[in-house]
């Protein structure tokens, strides 16, 4: 980015820096929400999301590059709290599948913080005139988009049915 910043630029950077923070704790929570998850189905829904969040954390890195920005050193306070409810989920006393349900629901709440992060900086890129980077978050928002319709469509067809059966 420029020497001089516009506000808006200050902005679109902070939230680019919380938002590889935000991925880079998926990456370390993910394969515990695997691991907890009963169904077949979940774990390999929470497998496939991780290789994505992988390749989300590239994006971000390009993206950084792009505009010549070090997206280290910031926390994403809004994820780590996220993780830490999808933790306490964990840690009840629940059965498989009711757990399951939990965790979908947990990983939902969290596909929709970046949904909102992701529309959100894809926005102020663009109105910054950053169409490149613009193209690259909505890559990314089109991704966890589908990965929330996938969550909806496995806990309506298949996890919320089993809790309530159980």
């Amino acid at each position: 980015m420029a020497e001089e910043m516009n506000p808006l630029e200050e902005l679109l950077e902070d939230e680019l820096k919380d938002l590889y923070s935000a991925e880079n704790q998926l990456v370390k929570a993910l394969p515990r929400m695997a691991k907890a998850a009963s169904s077949p189905e979940l774990r390999r829904a929470i497998e496939r999301h991780l290789e994505e969040t992988k390749r989300q954390v590239e994006r971000l890195n390009a993206i950084g590059e792009s505009l010549e920005i070090k997206l280290t050193g910031k926390k994403c306070k809004g994820m780590e709290g996220l993780i830490e409810e999808g933790k306490e989920i964990m840690s009840e006393d629940l059965d498989d599948n009711a757990l399951d349900a939990g965790l979908i629901g947990a990983a939902q709440k969290v596909e929709h913080y970046e949904i909102a992060a992701y529309g959100t900086a894809r926005t102020h890129a663009s109105l910054l005139g950053f169409n490149k980077v613009a193209k690259l978050l909505q890559q990314t928002l089109d991704e966890e988009g589908a990965t929330d319709k996938k969550l909806t469509a496995l806990a309506e067809s298949i996890i919320n049915v089993e809790a309530v059966t159980s």
